[in-house]
Formats: structure tokens, sequence, C-alpha cells
């Protein structure tokens, strides 16, 4: 079954500085409150690179690509969320922004 849904994907893989993983894990759990209070915000996972053990891949769903740059990116969260993650980083992320073409699920 082929599936059309309006949503955007942000990608970001996330580099952290080794040895700084189980803290990094563990501030993303409490920093992770603070991106779903956003409105816009659909859900998000975060997954950790089986061959490198420092390396993440940060997914997040959002309605509109707005809820992203404009609704979490200027509101008071986002300075918490950066608080808590933005030093764990080395190099810091690129984050980009995908939108569906196709999905197939059984």
């Amino acid at each position: 079954m082929y599936i059309k849904i309006d949503m955007v994907l942000e990608m970001a893989v996330l580099q952290v500085i080794k040895g700084k993983e189980q803290n990094f894990e563990r501030d993303f759990a409490v920093a992770s409150h603070f991106i779903e209070s956003i409105p816009g915000y659909a859900s998000h996972s975060l997954r950790k690179c089986i061959e490198e053990e420092n390396k993440y891949l940060l997914l997040v769903n959002w309605k509109k690509l707005e809820d992203h740059t404009v609704e979490f990116r200027e509101s008071e969260a986002y300075l918490e969320w950066k608080k808590l993650l933005h030093h764990y980083y080395n190099p810091f992320p690129i984050v980009e922004h995908y939108e569906m073409v196709l999905e197939n699920k059984k």
C-alpha cells in the first residue's frame, strides 16, 4: 500500500564528542520535552549508529517546515534545548528537511 503523508521530516546526523555519549543520551531525554511542546511537532526519534558509537541520527516529524524553522527555533524551548545539547556536537550538525515522495508499508 502506498501512502502520501503531508509532513516534513527534519534529519540531522549528530556527531557527539567521544566519551560523552551517555551524558548526551541522558540530556537528550530531558531535551525531548522541550521539542514535544511546540505546536506542529508530531514525533521524533534518536538512533545510535552501530558502526560509530558517537554518531546519532535525529529524525523529527513536523506538520510544516515553519513549525521547526520558526515556531521551535524562535522559542524559549529552543534556548533550553540548545543549552542542554549543543555543547556535545563536534562538528555542529547540518540539519535538512525532507518531504515525502513515496512510502511503502505492509
